[in-house]
């Protein structure tokens, strides 16, 4: 159920409200707009009346929900989330941000190579795997510790946000120092107690969806971290299984616009996952740009031969920055444009 509140209602009088849901049974999440103060009420409870809501003082009107998800949907916020970084990128708003980097991190060298290489070209904030889920147990699984220390130094020399995955809830703690944003990846997303915990943190989450996964189950999947109290959450379109074999996966473009018209969350998309392909992840990219997402997720590596992951979907630095260079044209004509090159830091 969402209640929204006047324009002119009082602090007394939205307390109020809210003392009133919690004795009805309610668990109330509360987000203040431009406008107004919109209330979630969420909880199991189906026999009450709407007309007790709307009699209280400073109350403008109350609608039950009848999707599953309560706050992941559009109503809880209209006017959409932006999620904003101290360095002034914000998600969700008009510009779309660019985050880039290797699958995982396996040297200093490699990652400052192309990290600095990024930034040059425009991309905010630096991707990299300092753990790594593998489907074979004896590849390669990241560096660890050893790795969030480095995605955290070349973020501070490039002046680039860090996103790396989190793979279990022991290594929130352990990253929190050196990450900007937790990437809940794919094989992730219905791991529910993960997903609580990540609840209770207040940096932003970025949740894949699985490769069998419907929309409705991707915006569940982001109702169980945001039940917790963290609303920065950013979704992620990364490709879905599909009958298909020429392809890694199937990317789902369509769910870009879909999942901005049922929710109000910032929207990624990685290509780079999404096909699999080297050579169509920039067609994808730019698709998904068109489609109106947020967020790019691109994999580049200076020798993608000889990347211990995924070497056959990163893209070479120099077709990085061409990509970039496309993607300033497209997003003007869909009214959007790319988030500004950071300044990098001198040493």
């Amino acid at each position: 159920m969402i209640v929204a509140m006047q324009e002119t209602a009082t602090e007394e009088q939205i307390q109020d409200v809210i003392e009133h849901l919690v004795r009805m049974g309610f668990s109330v999440h509360r987000t203040t707009g431009e406008r107004q103060s919109i209330l979630a009420a969420v909880g199991a409870r189906v026999d009450f009346d709407t007309r007790n809501l709307e009699v209280l003082a400073g109350v403008e009107h109350v609608h039950r929900i009848s999707a599953p998800y309560k706050l992941a949907g559009k109503a809880f916020r209209p006017e959409g989330t932006i999620v904003k970084f101290a360095n002034g990128v914000k998600v969700g708003g008009d510009e779309v941000v660019v985050m880039a980097g290797p699958c995982s991190v396996e040297s200093r060298d490699q990652l400052f190579t192309v990290a600095e290489q990024i930034a040059r070209a425009g991309a905010r904030a630096l991707r990299g795997g300092a753990f790594k889920p593998r489907s074979s147990p004896y590849s390669f699984q990241g560096l660890g510790l050893e790795g969030l220390k480095l995605l955290r130094e070349a973020g501070d020399r490039f002046n680039l946000l860090i996103i790396s995955e989190v793979m279990e809830i022991s290594q929130i703690e352990l990253m929190m120092p050196y990450i900007d944003i937790f990437q809940v990846g794919a094989r992730n997303m219905q791991n529910f107690n993960l997903l609580r915990e990540l609840g209770k943190v207040r940096k932003p989450v970025l949740l894949k969806r699985g490769i069998a996964a419907t929309i409705e189950e991707l915006l569940l999947s982001a109702e169980y971290i945001m039940s917790g109290g963290n609303y920065d959450v950013i979704l992620c379109e990364r490709g879905i299984r599909t009958f298909e074999t020429y392809t890694r996966n199937t990317m789902d473009v369509c769910a870009i616009p879909v999942i901005h018209k049922l929710s109000h969350l910032p929207m990624a998309a990685d290509p780079s996952h999404g096909t699999g392909i080297r050579d169509k992840v920039a067609p994808m990219a730019r698709a998904s740009v068109a489609a109106g997402t947020d967020v790019l997720l691109i994999e580049v590596h200076h020798d993608p031969d000889k990347a211990l992951s995924d070497g056959a979907q990163s893209l070479y630095p120099e077709q990085f920055s061409k990509l970039m260079d496309e993607l300033r044209m497209i997003a003007p004509a869909v009214g959007r444009k790319l988030a500004p090159a950071a300044q990098l830091v001198r040493t």
